[in-house]
């Protein structure tokens, strides 16, 4: 039986690198910067969405569903053979083929011992260019089979992390039901950049907007956040646009949205900090937010447009 008994701090760690269209030579990456960081102490690594290749959504192309693996498969495996080896809470990112005709972007979560504690599913679909995600990914599910929200933690050795995928990011109420059901740490595996032709101005704006909408679930439910995020240009396999430039900035933040650690936006890196799993309940008990809350009042959240 593993363990849950890891005190008062936990030391974790988020991966930023760069990947490429050879996905051994990404997840080989991968486990080097995996294994440096349990080297340093690390009891928990995330790593960015998407990290065993290219972010092949730049595009529409049928031959890319090749890609994609059941879970347990080949990718699953390695990581879990790498959680078990090296005795850390590993959350890795993979294209899941769940079924003919349906697929996933799936977030899997693996203990200490080399077990899948958990899947998350990624439940907010972006559309836009450059990011044409609908044509690969279906929606994960509302709710489990055995009644569980599609929103819910998954319990490990060190503690309920609430994982989440990107797009999720840019939605209060995913975090706030996370938080709700328990979670102790918010998780965003992120693959996100600019369009090269953007104006410098514009660039920065979305980079501020990304980084402080997530301190702000962070602040909003007293929970520290960590959002690894890739670097490096990809090219548009089409060619219809000049590709993406991944923006790094991945950083891990407290629960009242203070900066721990933060990357840069070009090199391959890895965050670690001591998290004190006090604080949440410390600051709860001065912003109680959560009390009051008039849950009798927010029906209308339901709603798609309040005419």
């Amino acid at each position: 039986m593993i363990s849950t008994n890891i005190g008062s701090s936990l030391k974790v760690a988020a991966v930023q690198q760069t990947c490429s269209p050879d996905k051994n030579q990404s997840l080989a990456t991968s486990e080097r910067l995996i294994r440096k960081a349990a080297k340093d102490g690390a009891q928990l690594v995330v790593l960015q969405e998407l990290h065993a290749t290219q972010y092949f959504c730049q595009t529409e192309d049928t031959a890319i569903f090749e890609l994609a693996e059941p879970i347990p498969g080949p990718t699953s495996n390695y990581l879990s053979g790498l959680a078990k080896e090296l005795s850390v809470v590993l959350v890795g990112s993979i294209f899941e083929r769940r079924m003919n005709g349906v697929y996933h972007n799936t977030s899997v979560v693996f203990d200490t011992d080399g077990s899948l504690a958990g899947l998350y599913r990624k439940m907010h679909i972006p559309d836009d260019p450059g990011f044409y995600e609908k044509f690969y990914f279906t929606p994960g599910d509302a709710t489990f089979n055995d009644g569980r929200s599609g929103f819910t933690p998954i319990q490990t050795s060190v503690g309920k992390l609430g994982v989440l995928v990107c797009w999720d990011q840019w939605y209060p109420e995913a975090a706030r039901l996370m938080a709700l059901a328990g979670a102790e740490i918010l998780i965003y595996p992120t693959a996100i950049g600019w369009d090269v032709t953007d104006d410098p101005d514009e660039q920065a704006r979305q980079l501020e907007a990304w980084v402080t909408v997530q301190r702000g679930h962070a602040v909003a439910n007293n929970l520290p956040v960590i959002a690894p995020n890739r670097v490096g240009i990809e090219p548009d396999p089409s060619g219809h646009s000049d590709g993406i430039r991944f923006w790094g900035n991945s950083f891990i933040c407290g629960p009242q949205g203070e900066f721990l650690a933060r990357a840069n936006e070009t090199d391959e890196c890895i965050l670690s900090v001591t998290l004190d799993r006090q604080r949440t309940e410390s600051i709860r008990r001065i912003w109680p937010y959560l009390r009051d809350r008039r849950i009798d009042a927010y029906g209308d959240i339901l709603k798609r447009v309040r005419d």
